[in-house]
């Protein structure tokens, strides 16, 4: 594999909301009951579209929706529960084990995935499977996994308004897409100056609770798995309660920091000035202060125009380093090696 096949991934981001737009997912009557809870079981890459199902939920959807990332499912979880079954290969043994428990509780089951034990499960159990296309990376696959998430609770009535916003996100992907693509150079290219100032320095990527906290999460991961390297992310409010007194000791660590904001112009009036009065309290503890700005009218243009900035910054601090941004050997192994001790 090749730098160029992430590269690849990253391109074709604003052709995944455009395709499951094309491909609306068409549900059988039995599912258009009413629910009292949502759940949506996976890990990593695909469980990342959970995160932005309920953040995106989270004002508009009047039953609560919680992403469970466990071979085990709620207590609550029983016939008036929707779970949403998200595993992009269809093999990831935590989620094959809480769709094996949610189907033991009676939960209505919905699989999202491109194939594996997942969708045999699915299909030899009569529960609906939403196909999403392979050969991808689950973490290069996050709009195949969350829009159809969104479509499905707008074609059941617990959303509104999907895929106007979905058709959006696409049209300001592309647009940025063409501000920060491998052909800009630095001068001109966000991502690029940001990648370049991140080489050698620790990332803390910071959200706010409720709106850009899992863009910061998304941040994290896609550095952690692009680059091969330490990135730690948090969120407004909460940090003030804890981590902002943390900007003391040691001091040659803390210089070390390189401190992403991820801004949204809906977060609460008191967080923006908690962002405004925090800059300054740490600014001469860190390295330095960045703060990216979000694009779009909509929620899903803002929050994906932010994951998408970082997408590319990950895959150009891969290239700093002079890593293959694509291979997860690590993640391969560790699977592996669970597989042999099954």
């Amino acid at each position: 594999m090749t730098a160029e096949k992430m590269e690849k991934y990253l391109w074709d981001l604003p052709n995944q909301f455009r395709e499951s737009l094309q491909n609306l997912p068409v549900l059988p009557d039995n599912y258009k009951i009413g629910y009292q809870n949502i759940v949506v079981t996976g890990m990593g890459g695909s469980a990342i579209g959970g995160d932005i199902l309920r953040t995106y939920a989270m004002e508009k959807a009047s039953i609560p929706i919680i992403v469970n990332r466990d071979y085990t499912m709620p207590a609550f979880v029983g016939k008036s529960t929707l779970v949403l079954a998200v595993s992009y290969s269809g093999n990831t043994e935590e989620t094959l084990s809480a769709y094996e428990q949610s189907r033991e509780k009676g939960a209505r089951i919905i699989v999202i995935s491109s194939g594996g034990k997942l969708t045999e499960m699915a299909h030899r159990d009569g529960f609906a499977v939403v196909p999403v296309p392979g050969g991808l990376s689950p973490r290069a696959a996050t709009g195949y996994l969350f829009a159809p998430l969104a479509l499905i609770l707008e074609q059941l009535g617990i959303l509104a308004g999907v895929q106007a916003e979905l058709k959006e996100t696409a049209h300001v992907l592309e647009e940025l897409r063409a501000d920060i693509e491998p052909g800009i150079e630095s001068a001109a290219n966000a991502a690029k100056r940001i990648a370049s100032e991140m080489k050698g320095r620790i990332p803390l990527i910071w959200g706010s609770s409720a709106h850009t906290d899992i863009a910061a999460l998304r941040w994290k991961d896609q550095i952690n798995e692009n680059a091969k390297t330490m990135a730690f992310y948090n969120a407004f409010p909460e940090l003030n309660h804890n981590e902002i007194v943390g900007f003391k000791m040691p001091a040659e660590m803390l210089s070390n920091i390189l401190i992403v904001i991820l801004r949204d112009p809906g977060n609460h009036p008191r967080v923006q000035q908690r962002i405004a009065i925090t800059m300054p309290i740490i600014q001469d503890s860190v390295y330095n202060i960045l703060e990216i700005e979000p694009r779009g009218q909509s929620f899903l243009s803002n929050f994906y125009s932010l994951i998408y900035v970082g997408d590319y910054v990950s895959y150009y601090l891969a290239l700093e380093y002079g890593i293959n941004p694509t291979p997860v050997e690590t993640i391969d192994y560790l699977k592996a090696k669970l597989a042999k001790q099954a």
